[in-house]
């Protein structure tokens, strides 16, 4: 069996490698609007792609004259051409992991409303698991339970007691264990807290299983590096999601050396049909500037290696983001809770210093103001010690940034990258529990960037939330919460704003903005079709359907009812 299946597997990279090495022809596509985003955001009605590059844009008149006689003509129908999606950061190829492991989604993503849901999720996942093989699932969110509370050791242990059992919350920030799980981990009453984590308690001062932070890091192998025949399943399915959501270019954060070199291999073989930015955690960092293993831009232009990426702080909905004023509603007892940073501020100010010296870009996660002070301090420091004049260093999430560190930001050149999705999952419970009505207004100010002349990118950080560009871009614009409410109405951006952030910025940040993010002569041929134009109707654009996805001028991805 095992041969035949290497022999299937074969088959199927050669089949894969013959169709990839013929080069496209001439494509004409017309009758449409097709949105260059380009410097003047033109609209125009052709596009027509020779190979892997864009070759002309236009009326289509002037693409027809340069078609000739045999080219393929798309007809758009009046549908849209767009720039294909951009992922300026996400955990490829996180969202395959979903369909390996229990799913603990609550509405609108999944079905578990209340931790008796979660319960009966994970005794179903029991059932169907080797006797004491650990039991994993994914993606709870203590906020949409009806208890409003994280499920705790002893709701996992009405699950299994014959399992070790472990979960991740939404936020990929913190888990929770059962009984058998915290025992084969090593976690009992004498466990200290690491630093830049937490071990819960119950009032006794047992563990109550949920752990935060670096406190989880002992399970982070066995929720998410799986076998090597699961790892190509996760990313085939990975890859159908994001493609059938117009996205040509994914992006990896926090991946490791093995990582990179599976994806890399995967690539040129044929199975990874979309392109890759892959960010280093700084464990393989450090390692790249020691002179170990460091698999530099492995299969460029599809998969490359970006930023260096750094955790700074944690979650504002666990209560783990690094607040400069306390939560509206405190977890515990302590009025002045404020949550903690990840990383101590000095070792934060050395890494940085030492990645900025190297010449390499940096991209760090904050969420809470006071990690935002202190991401910056440190990039203000490194170009004092070592200026460069374009390092395009980037804050990711910047959830909670204040008008002052916005100022920062422009001065440095450091670009914010807002997790813009917030305002629709958690938009309510900003502005009831965490940060009040007054900042949760602020989260994700992409008006104020953008009134600054900024470079600013959103994303999904997929998946946190699943990978879907059009509702991020109808999120920014309309910031409206899941009951309806608008979160902050200032800091709405225009339709075009919101697509050039996912698109023209989103290149940008990767330092590609000369190979994509906008329909240009010369560019890479990455498209998306959609059924109608995100310009049509602001209100609707998260019920626009991605009709087409095309890479390196080849259709990836078609619609069951496509024309």
């Amino acid at each position: 069996m095992r041969r035949l299946l290497g022999i299937a597997l074969m088959l199927a990279v050669a089949g894969l490698a013959l169709h990839w090495a013929r080069r496209p022809g001439r494509v004409v596509y017309r009758g449409g609007p097709v949105l260059t985003l380009d410097d003047t955001d033109r609209v125009v009605r052709a596009l027509g792609t020779e190979g892997d590059r864009i070759a002309v844009v236009g009326s289509e008149d002037q693409v027809m004259a340069w078609a000739g006689d045999n080219a393929r003509i798309v007809e758009l129908d009046e549908r849209a051409l767009l720039p294909g999606f951009i992922d300026a950061h996400g955990h490829f190829p996180g969202a395959g992991l979903y369909d390996l492991r229990a799913n603990l989604s609550a509405p609108p993503v999944g079905d578990v409303e209340n931790v008796d849901d979660l319960v009966a999720v994970l005794r179903e996942e029991a059932a169907h698991t080797d006797a004491g093989a650990w039991v994993l699932g994914l993606g709870y969110d203590d906020t949409l339970l009806a208890e409003r509370r994280h499920p705790t050791r002893a709701d996992l242990d009405r699950a299994t007691d014959e399992h070790p059992l472990a979960i991740l919350h939404v936020s990929g920030h913190l888990a929770v264990v059962n009984s058998r799980g915290l025992e084969a981990i090593g976690i009992d009453t004498g466990s200290a807290d690491p630093e830049g984590g937490r071990i819960r308690r119950d009032a006794t001062g047992e563990p109550d299983g949920v752990l935060e932070e670096t406190a989880m890091h002992p399970l982070q192998a066995l929720l998410l590096e799986p076998s090597a025949l699961d790892g190509l399943r996760i990313v085939r399915r990975a890859s159908e999601l994001y493609l059938a959501q117009g996205v040509t270019t994914a992006q990896a954060g926090y991946t490791d050396p093995a990582q990179a070199r599976a994806l890399a291999w995967l690539s040129r073989v044929g199975l990874l049909p979309l392109r890759v930015i892959v960010w280093p955690g700084d464990e393989w960092a450090d390692t790249l500037l020691d002179g170990g293993y460091a698999p530099a831009t492995p299969d460029d232009p599809w998969v490359r290696r970006g930023a260096i990426k750094i955790v700074a702080d944690g979650s504002i909905q666990g209560y783990t983001g690094y607040l400069s004023e306390p939560y509206h509603v405190p977890p515990g007892d302590d009025p002045a809770y404020r949550g903690y940073p990840r990383i101590p501020r000095d070792e934060l100010m050395k890494r940085v210093e030492r990645y900025h010296d190297a010449g390499l870009q940096i991209a760090v996660h904050g969420n809470g103001d006071a990690s935002i002070d202190d991401i910056l301090d440190a990039f203000e420091a490194a170009q004092r010690r070592s200026p460069r004049a374009d390092a395009r260093h980037v804050v990711i999430h910047a959830q909670m940034a204040r008008e002052d560190q916005l100022d920062r930001m422009a001065a440095l050149g450091v670009i914010p990258s807002f997790f813009s999705l917030h305002t629709f999952y958690w938009g309510d419970r900003h502005r009831e529990i965490f940060m009040g009505p007054e900042r949760a207004a602020r989260m994700s100010p992409g008006r104020s960037a953008l009134d600054r002349g900024m470079h600013f990118t959103i994303h999904a950080d997929t998946p946190i939330v699943p990978m879907e560009p059009l509702r991020l871009v109808w999120s920014a614009v309309n910031r409206l919460s899941r009951s309806g409410v608008v979160v902050g109405p200032e800091q709405r951006l225009s339709v075009l704003d919101a697509l050039h952030a996912t698109t023209r910025e989103a290149a940008y940040q990767h330092f590609e903005e000369h190979e994509k993010g906008t329909l240009e002569p010369g560019k890479l041929a990455d498209l998306v079709i959609l059924d109608r134009s995100p310009l049509d109707d602001p209100s609707t654009i998260d019920a626009i359907r991605v009709m087409e996805t095309v890479i390196a001028g080849r259709s990836v991805y078609r619609a069951p009812d496509a024309p």
